[in-house]
């Protein structure tokens, strides 16, 4: 695997997963989930959202889906397609109400395209990703252990 500054790992509860971030895609949002996976706010949180044949959403320290970091962040829509292993931010009903919190596409969802802020894609590990527990909520969820940029582990 060819590391970058901008591959991050996710070590979860079911194996490590590799994203591939794409700042130019979505140079707002990359820099600051860079900025939380360096702070540790990954680390510990929950797959709180998991839909059989959609996504595995994270990023809320409540667990529920209703928290963030408490920084909004300005859509940063694109043309890049959701699917299997496109990393995109959740949202609310605003298009600029995007947080911390993101989700891994299991299969196509291009019906979200252009609607959600697409910032990476899951280049290894989706075999673990698969195996993330299901629910809404998930009982017993699956977690990020620990979320770190590769670069800053050479």
């Amino acid at each position: 695997m060819s590391v970058t500054e901008n591959t991050l790992i996710l070590e979860t509860t079911q194996g490590p997963v590799t994203i591939e971030m794409r700042p130019d895609l979505a140079p707002g949002h990359v820099a600051r989930i860079k900025e939380l996976v360096r702070e540790g706010f990954y680390d510990g949180i929950v797959f709180h959202r998991v839909i059989e044949g959609f996504m595995a959403q994270t990023g809320c320290p409540q667990g529920t889906g209703t928290g963030g970091s408490g920084k909004k962040l300005k859509a940063e829509f694109n043309k890049e397609p959701h699917v299997r292993g496109t990393t995109s931010m959740a949202r609310a009903a605003s298009p600029d109400s995007g947080d911390s919190q993101f989700f891994i596409c299991f299969d196509d969802a291009r019906f979200l395209d252009n609607q959600y802020t697409v910032w990476g894609k899951v280049t290894e590990g989706m075999e673990n990703v698969d195996k993330i527990k299901r629910g809404e909520p998930v009982q017993n969820p699956d977690k990020i252990v620990k979320a770190r940029m590769a670069a800053d582990a050479e």
